[in-house]
């Protein structure tokens, strides 16, 4: 299976000042194509007798050389794939627009246009060499990283991008499943609001609610940001302050989420969590801002990859059973209010947590189910 490797770059100002130059190229390219993509739209809905083909992304780049490299010499000073790359990821988003393509229940939207600053990034291809903690691209050279890399790699491309003042390299390669020694067979994960996750053995984990517990500071950096003259370098700086501070909350999301699905797949045999439908939970405006911050889709994202990866199983049951409903002892099903943390079953007089109940429910409908 092939899985991406991400690191962060060990970079002086000149080599961070070439980087910027590749994604400012990039992004220059994309907003060039988008404009050219809305111009040929606008007319041939004016036009519906005489319309225009669509570009492909070969046919964007051979205009890009023919119209745009003349008259900006500085598409020069960088590696030519950037610009490449740039316009294929617009024809496969609008490709992806036009058939209606949907991403964790949301339908594609038309591409935007990208602006200075926000989610740089670019791709190069070429000869690409891995040393131990550095490594060689084309037109920027060598360039070193905090960590070890993987060894006897040599990865086609490599993405680059940057998150606040740092930035990243990311590629893909083949690994093989590396089987882990099980300390249980079956494992029921409740996903919540108050425990990020409770498991089916009893153990839970804690919701590390990031962006809750930083809302005063973000609040505070914010407003100092809001106050500085437009343009000028005190407000570059107190926007690197914010950019910085909105890191940190995905950095710690990213931790907790990454340790609990790396210690689910690599101890269980099989892991149940739910279907949930994240968009229609996002619906209820008095929870949308904590189920965001749990990160649900990020989740069950990693742990698809780990299972396959550690050699687990993971199952999936239907959003419409009522784990948080049904009492695990017999059976019975009842209401239960959001409020109320423990489930007192009026049938077998029962009394356990309201997520290790569900956990155990989600463990026992997939014994059920096999």
């Amino acid at each position: 299976m092939r899985i991406s490797f991400k690191t962060e770059l060990k970079l002086n100002n000149i080599q961070k000042t070439q980087l910027a130059k590749h994604a400012g190229v990039a992004r220059h390219a994309w907003n060039w194509g988008l404009a050219l993509f809305r111009k040929i739209l606008n007319y041939n809905q004016e036009n519906p007798e005489q319309r225009l083909k669509l570009p492909s992304a070969i046919d964007l780049h051979k205009l890009l050389v023919e119209w745009v490299k003349t008259e900006n010499p500085w598409y020069y000073e960088v590696s030519k794939t950037s610009p490449q790359y740039a316009l294929r990821h617009l024809s496969a988003a609008l490709t992806d627009f036009f058939k209606k393509k949907s991403i964790n229940g949301r339908r594609v939207g038309f591409p935007k246009f990208k602006c200075k600053g926000k989610h740089d990034t670019f791709t190069l291809e070429g000869t690409i060499k891995i040393n131990h903690r550095s490594l060689q691209l084309p037109r920027l050279g060598i360039l070193k990283t905090y960590e070890r890399l993987p060894q006897g790699l040599s990865p086609k491309t490599v993405v680059i991008s940057r998150t606040a003042d740092r930035w990243f390299v990311a590629f893909n390669y083949e690994v093989e499943p590396t089987p882990q020694i099980r300390i249980a067979s079956v494992c029921g994960v409740d996903l919540g609001i108050k425990t990020l996750a409770t498991l089916s053995t009893g153990e839970t984990f804690d919701n590390p609610q990031p962006y809750r517990r930083s809302q005063a500071r973000l609040a505070r950096l914010q407003k100092a940001a809001s106050r500085k003259v437009k343009g000028s370098n005190n407000r570059h700086k107190a926007n690197m302050k914010v950019a910085k501070q909105h890191a940190r909350t995905a950095n710690i999301r990213k931790d907790a989420l990454n340790k609990l699905t790396t210690h689910l797949a690599k101890n269980h045999d099989q892991i149940v969590i739910e279907d949930l439908n994240v968009s229609g939970m996002m619906a209820n405006h008095c929870l949308a801002k904590s189920i965001a911050d749990l990160g649900l889709y990020e989740f069950r994202r990693q742990l698809t990859y780990k299972c396959e990866l550690y050699g687990s199983k993971l199952t999936l049951v239907s959003r419409f059973y009522p784990s948080s409903k049904t009492c695990s002892c017999c059976g019975h099903i009842q209401d239960m209010p959001l409020k109320e943390r423990v489930f007192d079953c009026q049938k077998c007089s029962a009394s356990i947590d309201r997520d290790l109940n569900a956990a155990i429910n989600l463990k026992n409908q997939c014994i059920t189910l096999a």
